[in-house]
């Protein structure tokens, strides 16, 4: 038979006057994962207080614009438009030597921000983030961008876990109007003072851009132009379900089209939105497809006011809307 092992009694961990100083005001600094953790627990920071900070900064936030102005055009900005600038206004205005701040889809080199030689930021929206909050981690790049030195790119990297979001730095009144442009050319105010490799990196952009319209007379609306076929990828702000639920109706009753040769295809997910989309005719331009779209608001808009329980056949048009959606984020 096996002897029992001696119990032996654990030993107290011994705090120190940091830790001490730490738990009495109430703050943890951040030290390295494998160290002890300030609190004094006799744990190693990672697995006690660091775990909470890391938690944090890697927990996926659903909908990472909600509040912000446009979050339908954020989202497109984001996910479906290649080319875009917008005017950004800061809620504490901007700051001396810095005479804008541009949101752009992407920059040169896939940098996260640049702030120019004449201390203008550039905000660049597309690229990969850190953490599991967009707002978060663009919102510590424009700060950077803020500060930086004229003529410099900003780097990525992790922001704070209780750094600020967009919510926080940008006005919520100020309006958030997309410019769409055809190519990428508003990286280079100079093009003679461009270097090899923006100017490489923007003829691989050029290249690769499709063509691309905001629709004018709906909000966060696009249309685009591939080779074989036009769409419309429209960014809504309703309630996912309750959106299908309309959508189904429409498509059920055969008013789920824009206009005859358009279908609607099925939708994605992005960033707690919806966006339907379409296939429209390749002949069928942005203009053709703006008074059909208004037109397709007013019936969705009656449609989401119905609560009545769907219809077998709604049921079945729901099924396959559901079927076909595609999750970007």
């Amino acid at each position: 038979m096996a002897k029992k092992r001696p119990q032996t009694k654990a030993k107290r961990p011994q705090h120190t006057d940091g830790a001490r100083a730490a738990r009495a005001d109430g703050e943890i600094p951040v030290v390295g994962a494998r160290e002890p953790c300030p609190c004094g627990s006799g744990r190693r920071y990672k697995a006690c207080h660091g775990r909470a900070a890391a938690h944090a900064a890697t927990e996926l936030v659903h909908r990472p614009f909600e509040g912000l102005p446009g979050e339908c055009d954020w989202v497109a900005l984001r996910e479906l438009v290649p080319a875009a600038t917008v005017e950004l206004t800061l809620k504490d205005g901007l700051p001396e030597g810095v005479p804008s701040v541009t949101l752009a889809t992407v920059l040169p080199m896939a940098w996260p921000a640049l702030r120019r030689d004449d201390g203008s930021v550039l905000l660049g929206l597309q690229n990969d983030t850190a953490s599991g909050d967009i707002s978060r981690d663009l919102a510590d790049t424009l700060q950077r961008a803020l500060t930086a030195d004229p003529g410099t790119p900003v780097q990525s990297r992790r922001a704070p876990a209780d750094g600020p979001r967009l919510q926080d730095l940008l006005d919520p009144e100020g309006a958030f109007e997309p410019v769409v442009h055809s190519g990428f050319e508003f990286w280079i105010p100079d093009p003679e003072q461009a270097t090899a490799d923006v100017t490489a990196s923007l003829e691989r952009a050029n290249a690769a851009a499709i063509p691309t319209v905001k629709l004018s007379g709906v909000d966060a609306a696009y249309w685009c132009e591939t080779p074989e076929k036009n769409h419309l990828r429209w960014v809504m702000p309703h309630p996912e379900e309750q959106l299908l639920d309309a959508l189904a109706r429409l498509h059920a009753a055969g008013r789920s089209s824009l206009v005859e040769g358009t279908r609607l295809v099925g939708s994605f997910r992005a960033h707690g939105l919806t966006v339907p989309v379409w296939d429209l005719p390749s002949g069928m331009s942005a203009e053709d497809v703006e008074k059909p779209a208004a037109e397709f608001a007013e019936r969705l808009a009656a449609a989401l006011a119905t609560d009545a329980p769907l219809t077998a056949d709604e049921r079945r048009a729901r099924g396959g809307l559901t079927n076909r959606q595609v999750t970007l984020s």
